[in-house]
Order: structure tokens, then C-alpha cells, then sequence
């Protein structure tokens, strides 16, 4: 079985527990801590893939690790993962079930890429026109870089807008290459 399918499979088992013990709200934040904790951490990832390293002792680091920061139930889970060997799967469960957990809320997210901080109000107005665009909630995630000239670049379920400089520039300079605008004589 390929790592997707394991995530996927994994993800929709918690999620079905958690909407059993209607603590689906808190095992989100669980994953997400964990999704962050594994995203962060190299050296746990190294750990948890090693095959030198006895399952008890896998288990161990997750709940020292986890012990204080999810619910027993995510705990739980998680040592049962191990115990099934599947460690090194940690943080691709927890993305996956986060975007089961979306789904199964009606909430999507949006990335918005800017070359400076978005304001409140301008945040709040993006977040507005793909709630309308999707009938759905929208999670807004904002992101900064350094490598934009200006304007923004908008990703959600499967579109993309680009409503970046260096693209308008492209589409310039690729205007005046075909030389549309030069007399005809």
C-alpha cells in the first residue's frame, strides 16, 4: 500500500472515532500540533523511520513527546500507529486527517502568497469572495515572501489566482515581443 492510501486510511479511521466520541474539534488540534511537531523536527522523523529502533522505545518518544499536549484519545491513536509500524507515517496521518476533518466540516483553505502582510480588512474581504466563490467556509492562510514584486497569488481547492507584478509583466513583454502594436504597411 502507498503512503497516500496508509495517510488516507489511518486519517478516516480517527476521524469516524472521533465523530463516535464526538471529539472531532479537539483531535484537530491534536493533529495539527502533531503535524507541526513532526514538520519541525527532522531528527524525529529519522527516529521514528529507523528500523534499529525498538517499538517500545518509538512509543515512549511519542508519548513523551505528545503525552501533555493531546487528548488520550489522539495518544492513543498515535501508539496504536506505531504499534502497527507505521511511525514514519505520523505526520502524513496528521495532514490527512485534517483535510478530512475539512471536508467532512465544509471548510477549505486558502493560501494567499503577498510580498508584504495583508491588512485585517483586506484579509477579511479575500476570505468573503472564496466563501461566496465556494459556498463553502474558508481557513485563510497568509504568507509573506520576499521573492514577489507585488500583488498576491491565491490558491484553493484546485484554482490559482494569479494576480501577481511579474506576471502582468510577462504578459507585457510578451505582448510587445509579438509586435501587435507596430503599423502594418
Amino acid at each position: 500500500m502507498n503512503d497516500f492510501r496508509i495517510h488516507q486510511h489511518y486519517a478516516k479511521a480517527l476521524f469516524l472515532l472521533a465523530r463516535d466520541l464526538n471529539v472531532t474539534d479537539s483531535v484537530m488540534q491534536d493533529m495539527t500540533t502533531v503535524g507541526r511537531v513532526c514538520a519541525e523536527n527532522h531528527i524525529l522523523n529519522k527516529v521514528m523511520d529507523n528500523p534499529t529502533i525498538r517499538e517500545d522505545k518509538k512509543r515512549a518518544i511519542v508519548s513523551d513527546i505528545f503525552a501533555e499536549h493531546v487528548s488520550e484519545t489522539s495518544l492513543a491513536f498515535l501508539l496504536f500507529v506505531v504499534r502497527r509500524k507505521r511511525a514514519v507515517n505520523l505526520r502524513g496521518i496528521a495532514e490527512a486527517y485534517q483535510s478530512v476533518y475539512r471536508e467532512a466540516n465544509g471548510i477549505v483553505v486558502a493560501r494567499v502568497r503577498t510580498a508584504a502582510d495583508l491588512n485585517d480588512g483586506l484579509a477579511a474581504r479575500l476570505q468573503s469572495e472564496v466563501e461566496r466563490f465556494t459556498g463553502k467556509r474558508v481557513s485563510l492562510e497568509c504568507e509573506t515572501t520576499d521573492r514577489m514584486l507585488g500583488g498576491f497569488q491565491l490558491m484553493f481547492d484546485t484554482y490559482l489566482v494569479d494576480a501577481r507584478l511579474q506576471t502582468r509583466i510577462d504578459r507585457m513583454h510578451r505582448a510587445f515581443s509579438r509586435n501587435d502594436y507596430e503599423s502594418k504597411l
